[in-house]
C-alpha cells in the first residue's frame, strides 16, 4: 500500500508540474485574451493545489496522516493527533486563495468585455497594432 501512495502521490506531484509549466506557456505565449484568463485560472488551481500537498504531512514524517478531528481527549491520544493529523494552515490559506482567486477572474472577465466593446477583438496583437 505505501509503494501504491508514494506512486500516486508521484504521479500527481508530475502532473502539477506538467499544468504549471503549460498555463505559464498559455500566459506568455498565446495572444488571446480568453486563453490567457483560462491559463491564469489554471495555475491558480494548480498552486492551490500544491499548497494542499504542503500540508500533507507524509512529508514531514513517514507515517499516514490522520483527518483533524479529534476524538480521544487522553494526553497520550493528544500528542499523537498533533503529530499524525493533517496541517489546517495550507487549507484555511487555499480558501482565501480561491476567494482572491475568484475576485480576480471576474475582474479579468469584466477587462476583457470592455477590451472587446472598445477594440472589438480579444486578440493582443491586434489590440497592440489599434492602439498604436
Amino acid at each position: 500500500m505505501e509503494a501504491v501512495n508514494t506512486y500516486l502521490l508521484s504521479v500527481t506531484l508530475a502532473s502539477l508540474l506538467v499544468n504549471f509549466a503549460i498555463s505559464l506557456y498559455a500566459m506568455f505565449f498565446k495572444p488571446h485574451y480568453v486563453k490567457k484568463v483560462i491559463a491564469l485560472t489554471i495555475l491558480g488551481d494548480t498552486v492551490n493545489t500544491f499548497a494542499i500537498y504542503i500540508g500533507y504531512r507524509r512529508w514531514v514524517e513517514q507515517r499516514p496522516p490522520r483527518v483533524p478531528v479529534l476524538t480521544d481527549l487522553r494526553p497520550e491520544a493528544i500528542e499523537e493527533f498533533k503529530n499524525l493529523a493533517v496541517d489546517p494552515l495550507p487549507q484555511a490559506l487555499v480558501l482565501t486563495a480561491i476567494v482572491i482567486g475568484l475576485a480576480v477572474i471576474l475582474f479579468l472577465v469584466f477587462l476583457g468585455w470592455i477590451l472587446y466593446s472598445h477594440y472589438r477583438t480579444l486578440d493582443m496583437r491586434e489590440i497592440k497594432r489599434l492602439k498604436g
